[in-house]
């Protein structure tokens, strides 16, 4: 029956005008949950994932050739003739010095996509053709001890780039822990399915150590991100994942949903960290089944992670308040306590780094779940989900078919198994306890170290850390920072593919050790600046570097580049 017939004609304009007001009232509603939220979201292309993504498709590629690759400051050209000999001097010094290693790296590029990938993303890509040419020192190593490692041509770095955080204790010690992880499950081999006794140790010592009530083992971090939210949705009943602007959780398209990822991921909201209007979209939207945080984020809130690829001018910053990151991860964790947002730390990268009991010890903030990799490995991948035994339970006992399944082949495969157990047993000694005391103090002194040189130096150059975790910060306004790494390289230095966006340190390094590293610092960065890539016109500023790109940007888009 239709309404108008059995409503009477007198009441109708009533109802309809009720219903309009009602229909008005859930549209404002919804317009102000939807202005919340982009309210929540930093202020940058990087807190829009969206467009970022349309940004990005718009950029054309232009390739600067060799007389502009020296000029494109426009620098005076005295300046210009003077980077020139210095790129001489070094393209000789690589090709001398690091031939076997970059010839097997070329030869082996063309059918290992990663070297491709990385060879292509070490400078601005404006710059990279030339600095391919002329600076490869490749990225095979043939040995590693103490805290060196040694290249195919018996060059010998201080490594300082930790293994992507993997290398906390040292090369020894992991060397140590895989052979004697390797022993003690030798009998039962690579047997997968079922599980060597000393997993059960291992579960003892993680749950222990982390707080938490259970444990599952994956195959890489990524896995263990990847389930945390699998798990989080299942328990929940709720679609979305809120990540913060910056952080990396993985590879895979729910926490990487800007550039990177070619499928939109419509069920995640990229919000800004260290923010008020953050916390009141987490209070009020009744959509979010888990907040993900990655501790290192402290670092640099709402910022990507730092890489010498992105490096085209100087205004990177970064800087750590301990104080304040644990006060809002307090009242992060209230607000999603009292909405029943699970609460998930990504410690695959920081994990055991910062503290024995992860970042809920350091900052003093429990989570209600947390995810491991990278150190605790022992040295081989290994990823590792804790949570809540609420929140890890897989299955449903009132709908049996109702379930949240994840296994893999290599889950707590017996030789990594018995690697993290050899980590695990070593940081429950007293030697091992005992590296983390005063830790923040001996690293915060050691970059205090480091920018006290460099500032007697007269060098345009400064470190900022969380721990043994350190970013490269640039003094004065100019478009080649990304060439320090090339020369850290020549003192012996060895990096990440990244550059110096992040130096990494194992905690075996001695005072000594550190003393070599500060001096091939410096020299490296003299030798950069006494070669003239750090002059600057007294009148250029960031923003001006800025936009002049922007105008190269548009000429590369009308061809006249």
């Amino acid at each position: 029956m239709r309404m108008e017939a059995s409503i009477p004609f007198a009441a109708q304009p009533v109802i309809l005008s009720a219903l309009g007001l009602a229909a008005v009232a859930v549209g404002a509603t919804k317009g102000r949950a939807r202005l919340t939220l982009s309210r929540a979201k930093y202020r940058s292309l990087a807190g829009h994932v969206r467009m970022s993504l349309r940004v990005a498709r718009l950029i054309p590629a232009w390739r600067y050739d060799e007389q502009r690759f020296f000029r494109a400051d426009a620098p005076l050209e005295d300046v210009a003739r003077q980077r020139e000999a210095g790129f001489a001097r070094l393209a000789d010094l690589y090709a001398t010095r690091f031939a076997k290693t970059a010839a097997l790296t070329k030869q082996t590029a063309g059918g290992l996509s990663d070297l491709q990938f990385t060879g292509a993303y070490r400078v601005p890509f404006q710059f990279s053709d030339m600095v391919r040419r002329h600076l490869s020192a490749g990225s095979f190593l043939e040995r590693s001890d103490g805290v060196t490692i040694t290249d195919l041509d018996g060059n010998r770095f201080y490594d300082v780039a930790g293994s992507y955080g993997v290398n906390l204790l040292g090369f020894d010690a992991y060397k140590a822990m895989i052979a004697q992880g390797a022993a003690e499950v030798a009998d039962l081999g690579p047997v997968l399915g079922g599980y060597h006794p000393v997993v059960a140790d291992n579960v003892a010592r993680l749950t222990a150590l982390s707080g938490m009530d259970e444990v599952s083992f994956h195959m890489s971090g990524t896995e263990a991100v990847m389930q945390a939210v699998r798990l989080a949705r299942y328990h929940t009943k709720r679609s979305h994942v809120v990540r913060f602007c910056g952080a990396y959780h993985g590879w895979w398209g729910d926490v990487q949903p800007g550039v990177g990822n070619p499928v939109p991921a419509d069920r995640t909201y990229t919000l800004a960290d260290m923010s008020e209007n953050t916390l009141k979209v987490l209070a009020s939207r009744h959509n979010i089944a888990c907040v993900l945080v990655n501790p290192l984020q402290a670092l640099h809130p709402n910022k990507g992670a730092p890489s010498d690829s992105a490096t085209v001018d100087s205004s990177r910053d970064a800087g750590f308040d301990k104080a304040a990151y644990g006060a809002w991860l307090e009242r992060l964790a209230e607000t999603c306590r009292k909405a029943g947002i699970v609460l998930i730390f990504d410690e695959v990268f920081v994990g055991f780094r910062l503290a024995r009991g992860g970042a809920a010890e350091y900052f003093g903030v429990k989570p209600d779940m947390v995810t491991y990799g990278k150190t605790l490995g022992g040295g081989l991948p290994v990823g590792v989900l804790c949570g809540r035994h609420d929140l890890m339970k897989r299955y449903r006992d009132d709908r049996p078919v109702d379930i949240c399944f994840a296994r893999g082949t290599f889950n707590a495969h017996p030789y990594v198994m018995g690697a993290m157990n050899a980590f695990l047993r070593f940081v429950d000694t007293v030697e091992g306890r005992g590296l983390y005391d005063g830790l923040d103090a001996r690293w915060n002194a050691r970059a205090a170290q480091l920018n006290a040189a460099l500032a007697e130096a007269g060098l345009p150059v400064a470190v900022a850390n969380i721990s043994t975790i350190w970013t490269v910060l640039f003094r004065t306004p100019s478009r080649y920072n990304w060439m320090l790494q090339y020369y850290l390289r020549a003192e012996g230095l060895a990096l990440s593919w990244v550059g110096t966006g992040r130096l990494i340190f194992s905690l075996n390094y001695t005072d000594a050790d550190f003393a070599e590293v500060v001096a091939r610092f410096v020299r490296a960065a003299e030798a950069m600046q006494a070669d003239g890539w750090w002059w600057h016109d007294p009148a250029i500023t960031n923003k001006a570097i800025r936009r002049s790109i922007l105008k190269e940007m548009w000429a590369a888009r009308r061809g006249r580049m």
